[in-house]
């Protein structure tokens, strides 16, 4: 009985592999492909990568998208920690309402959000373009980095700041060099989140931009009405981007850890 549970678990989970990056591997094989067939692989070829390259609506669209995600992570993950630190500290009452208000634009259907925005600008006589794009992104954001981080604050020692100021630290010291590396996983793992929100959003970004500023989700939304290869090769593209950025966040922690146990074993030498 055990084999046989062992035989169907190894199954599902191929399955389940299959289902998941299948889809991926296939887009990534035709993104190659020499003719326009999105069925038939004739030949490799870098056609529809020099096609993309060669054509400034998806490089413009590329660049705006990661403009966009990479100055929403860090205003978003700046504002959701200190948000998260001074709700540590406050009251139960303010902290247990705040997070119910947090929770709202985690909870609320997208569609939603991105007609109050649109409503919002219109009755603000805001003109739809780059700030408001990211304006929104930055507002979606925040809700995930403070949940992220929430967790974590949670498990500190409430005191760990005093203790930290009787010993002679400022408080600006004793919350950059006491509390922030204490909550630094929750950090990074909220400006994952974070960064990945915004990067591939479409729903929200679709209702608030405009003045020719697309992101890549739009664009392959208008490309997706007809046939075109070049979408291949520029999801291929986000693949890679969003893969070596997970690798390097992954990365940088390990370096750090390995760098402290050096540091620790020199000074255990001497």
């Amino acid at each position: 009985m055990k084999k046989e549970k062992r035989v169907f678990s190894s199954i599902f989970m191929a399955l389940m592999v299959v289902f998941l990056y299948a889809p991926i591997i296939y887009t990534i094989i035709f993104s190659f492909n020499s003719s326009k067939s999105l069925t038939h692989f004739e030949s490799f070829s870098l056609r529809w990568y020099e096609k993309m390259f060669n054509d400034a609506t998806m490089i413009q669209a590329v660049i705006y998208t990661i403009v966009i995600a990479i100055l929403a992570t860090i205003i978003s993950t700046i504002v959701g920690t200190i948000t998260a630190i001074g709700l540590s500290k406050s009251r139960k009452l303010v902290r247990n309402l705040v997070e119910q208000v947090n929770n709202l634009p985690i909870m609320n259907p997208e569609i939603v959000t991105a007609i109050g925005l649109l409503m919002f600008y219109s009755a603000a006589h805001i003109t739809k373009g780059f700030l408001t794009l990211l304006l929104a992104h930055i507002m979606f954001c925040i809700p995930y980095v403070i949940l992220s981080i929430m967790p974590k604050l949670r498990t500190l020692d409430p005191n760990l700041a005093d203790a930290a100021m009787d010993l002679g630290a400022t408080p600006w010291k004793a919350l950059t060099k006491v509390i922030v590396p204490q909550i630094m996983p929750g950090i990074v793992s909220g400006a994952l989140i974070a960064f990945t929100m915004s990067f591939d959003d479409f729903v929200i970004s679709y209702f608030v931009t405009g003045n020719g500023v697309n992101n890549i989700s739009i664009l392959v939304y208008t490309m997706s009405k007809r046939i075109n290869p070049s979408i291949n090769a520029l999801s291929t593209l986000i693949i890679v981007i969003i893969t070596v950025f997970l690798t390097i966040t992954n990365l940088i922690p390990v370096i750090a850890e390995r760098r402290m146990r050096k540091k620790l074993k020199k000074a255990q030498k001497k």
